[in-house]
């Protein structure tokens, strides 16, 4: 076999093999986790909703959008009906949880790591076997952590959404451990964890 066949064949082959780690790659995972039918809650023409599969509290549900846009960098005056429906639908279910007393956060993270537009669900216990790290809690308790009414505001203001910069959301990830509720300030993350569980049982 000549050399430009043996070349050939190894770049073809390192192609291949590249598609398949592209589509089977974690961050990939919202695209396989709503055909999962354990975690799907619901869907319409528009979205997905579905259980988070690692949640970071009690209930912990994604909005899942069908359109291709990855994230809220993609984002443009014309998605406005779309984050509209999205925060309709995340309203919706908050209302349907409400008789388990939980208070809900509705809003996407600045810089997520899973591809797929989609908006967070989650009650304000924060509390879960799946929180396990500064990074996880500092996601949802700082302004890394967008509400979505503030993004819809945004797109309706500026025509634009002013998202912070990839360095300042990796300052609000590397915050100092902090009670969202009080101002508690724990030693690391089991002894959050330990005293968040005192506001769950109030």
């Amino acid at each position: 076999m000549s050399c430009k066949r043996i070349a050939d064949k190894i770049t073809g082959a390192n192609t291949v093999a590249n598609k398949k780690l592209k589509l089977g790659h974690w961050s990939q995972g919202l695209l396989q986790a709503v055909e999962d039918p354990a975690l799907l809650v619901k869907s319409d023409e528009f979205v997905n909703v579905i259980k988070d599969k690692y949640p970071k509290a009690k209930f912990h549900y994604l909005v899942v959008c069908k359109k291709n846009i990855g994230s809220l960098n993609e984002i443009t005056k014309s998605d406005m009906n779309l984050l509209r429906h999205m925060d309709k639908i995340a309203t919706e279910l908050t209302n349907e949880t409400k008789h388990e007393n939980n208070n809900f956060k509705i809003g996407y993270h600045a810089e997520p790591s899973m591809a797929r537009l989609h908006l967070h669900i989650i009650s304000d216990d924060m509390n879960s076997s799946f929180l396990k790290t500064k990074k996880h809690w500092n996601s949802f308790n700082s302004d890394f952590f967008i509400p979505s009414s503030k993004v819809i505001q945004s797109l309706e203001d500026k025509n634009k959404l002013d998202l912070p910069s990839k360095e300042k959301c990796k300052k609000y990830l590397e915050l100092p451990l902090l009670c969202h509720k009080c101002s508690y300030v724990p030693k690391n993350i089991p002894d959050l964890k330990k005293h968040i569980l005192s506001h769950c049982l109030k």
